[in-house]
């Protein structure tokens, strides 16, 4: 089986929450490129991730981390 959609990476469909391969969904939908189907498949914990590290170091610089 070829694939159609060689070259346009993984991206993570928020509205479905579906992994999918290739530009299919509106860009508004989509969290991605990711370079492979897993990494695209834990999108909202990488998001959730680099959230909390970016609010840490938002506190830290505020002086508020404890």
């Amino acid at each position: 089986m070829t694939d159609n959609n060689p070259d346009d990476g993984w991206w993570f469909n928020t509205r479905t929450n579906e992994v999918e391969h290739g530009n299919l969904a509106k860009s508004i939908d989509r969290l991605g490129p990711y370079p492979d189907r897993a990494t695209a498949a834990r999108a909202l914990d990488i998001a959730r991730e680099r959230t909390q590290a970016a609010d840490k170091a938002d506190r830290a610089w505020s002086g508020d981390d404890d």
